[in-house]
């Protein structure tokens, strides 16, 4: 870590206690106050954010090695300012319809062909409508779920709270630094309840700019931010005066904190359904991202385009995400897969080797790809990983540990399924994904325009969105889009237990406050001539992310034409 990044020591015990004390004594006063004093510190939370935005992506540069003033930069200013001010902004527009018309805003509902109720999420405004032309978002619900029971069940605490003060354990995740504030937003204003943030030793240098931003609620003692590892987690989870966690992280530290160390009493306590951490837990907890393109009539151009969104998903972060795309799920067959392949190393090739800054990566890189007879490298060096393709790995091989291990690297593998027969191979690509990967977070599913103009095959895709079981399924475009758009909920497909965690339980983000959430289903064009900043070959990503914080900010037209501009740039 950069001598310039300055990173907090581990929060003493006594302090740690003293921080409980003072959340325990600002539960109840939380839950009680009145809807206005809540708008009222959501709208203090966003002007804090939006005052240290500029030294948060500066810090997350230093401390990542991303070049200031490059594409790269635009990475940090679209995952953390820009996606905590979102959410805080739409967060205040809910409070305050909420107060003004007795309901939170959401957009036209409709139904899926098998009878679930659909609420469209995005675009939130007009705004996203001019920006993200062509894209939309919709919430599937559970099934039962009928618009008058949407309507009296979402912004639930806020019309019929089912406790009077909670404190709520935020384990930070270390790798997106808008997680820690979004976690903390969506318990404290969805759900009532305090929090106390531990942040993750990898961005602990964030936290300190967190206490500035988020001051009202901490001197209010609704909010704490301590500091420390692996001990200090642990401590805080089986403290009295913790009522329930929420972490985002891995499955192994979950399964640390809820069952114990690996081992014969761990397996013993699991075939007991005896967990040691006796309290409420919710979680995200990653994902082999899977991509499935849909053989049929691909323009060259599409080809690129997604292509290049491809190479994005993987590279954007130095792919520690846990919607990184992972796992290319290919037709076998299809004629145009090595076309397809070349296209995503070239755009691949467009950035950088990456520092492997977050902990683990270079051991988690050596198992995965050592003793592959096959694989494609581009780039590395001193620190570095290279972007790295694993081709042709067999669907049917039960001890593939690509399919089960999330890499958290530069990794990307494909696989073959199905045929070339659209119809066959989706069929087969969503029991694949279902039944071999591990996770249950995000799916992409890639589809040609002129694919999706076919009755069959257009009838084919929406089963595999419907059936795959993924908390977000996103049609031509990146998962990370269904995490920034705030409005829809983020997490894992419902069902997971705590035995079989997968991906995690619970949705935050959620700025609309439904409930009965099966999945968000996002959808955007095959083609656009507006590049996502995402994408490698974004020349202007770094001042595109920067007008899109200002925006989120405050929400000005005034920032539009130079958002356009440098859309259009890149």
């Amino acid at each position: 870590m950069p001598a310039a990044v300055e990173i907090p020591k581990p929060t003493e015990r006594a302090r740690l206690d003293e921080a409980l004390q003072r959340l325990r004594e600002g539960a109840s006063r939380w839950a009680r106050r009145p809807l206005a004093a809540r708008i009222a510190l959501a709208r203090d939370l966003h002007r804090g954010a939006a005052a240290i935005a500029e030294r948060a992506v500066a810090a997350a540069c230093a401390a990542k090695g991303l070049q200031p003033g490059t594409p790269q930069e635009g990475e940090e200013w679209l995952a953390s300012p820009y996606a905590t001010l979102r959410f805080l902004r739409q967060t205040v527009r809910s409070l305050v319809m909420l107060e003004r018309n007795g309901n939170t805003p959401v957009g036209q509902t409709g139904e899926t062909a098998d009878g679930r109720l659909t609420v469209r999420v995005f675009p939130a405004n007009r705004l996203d409508a001019l920006l993200y032309a062509g894209i939309r978002g919709d919430v599937h619900l559970e099934a039962g779920v009928d618009e008058d029971e949407m309507n009296r069940s979402r912004a639930r605490f806020h019309k019929a709270p089912d406790h009077d003060g909670k404190v709520c354990l935020v384990l930070g995740a270390g790798n997106v630094n808008s997680i820690p504030a979004a976690d903390v937003v969506t318990k404290l204003f969805n759900e009532g309840k305090v929090c106390l943030l531990k942040m993750n030793p990898v961005n602990a240098y964030l936290g300190p700019l967190l206490e500035e931003a988020f001051a009202g609620a901490i001197a209010a003692g609704f909010l704490a931010v301590v500091y420390g590892g692996a001990e200090e987690g642990a401590y805080l989870a089986q403290h009295p005066a913790v009522d329930e966690l929420h972490i985002t992280g891995s499955n192994r530290t979950h399964d640390l904190l809820v069952w114990g160390p690996p081992g014969p009493e761990r397996a013993e306590r699991m075939a007991r359904g005896a967990p040691l951490l006796q309290k409420p837990i919710s979680s995200e907890l990653g994902n082999v991202t899977p991509i499935l393109v849909v053989p049929g009539s691909w323009s060259e151009r599409e080809l690129a385009y997604q292509a290049d969104g491809v190479a994005g998903m993987v590279t954007h972060n130095a792919s520690f995400n846990c919607i990184a795309g992972k796992m290319l799920v290919l037709p076998r067959g299809w004629k145009l897969r090595d076309r397809f392949l070349e296209l995503v190393l070239q755009k691949l090739a467009l950035t950088p080797a990456r520092r492997a800054w977050y902990p683990g990566a270079e051991e988690r890189y050596q198992a995965l790809t050592e003793g592959r007879d096959e694989l494609r490298r581009l780039g590395g060096g001193e620190h570095t990983l290279p972007w790295t393709l694993l081709p042709g790995l067999d669907p049917d091989d039960p001890a593939e540990p690509a399919f089960t291990t999330e890499p958290f690297c530069s990794i990307l593998s494909e696989t073959q399924v199905g045929s070339d027969d659209p119809v066959e191979y989706l069929d087969q690509a969503v029991r694949f994904c279902n039944e071999r990967l591990w996770g249950t977070l995000s799916a992409a599913v890639l589809v040609s325009a002129r694919s999706q103009l076919d009755r069959t095959v257009s009838a084919a895709v929406e089963r595999a969105v419907r059936g795959l079981r993924y908390g977000s399924v996103c049609v031509n475009l990146w998962p990370g889009l269904a995490y920034t758009t705030g409005t829809g909920p983020w997490g894992a497909f419902p069902g997971s237990t705590l035995t079989g965690i997968q991906s995690g339980r619970g949705f935050v983000h959620n700025t609309r406050m439904l409930e009965h959430v099966e999945k968000l289903v996002l959808r955007g064009p095959a083609w656009s001539p507006v590049k996502l900043p995402y994408v490698p070959s974004h020349k202007t990503a770094h001042a595109l992310g920067r007008r899109l914080a200002a925006l989120e900010a405050d929400g000005h037209w005034r920032h539009v034409p130079g958002i356009v501009a440098a859309a259009l740039r890149g």
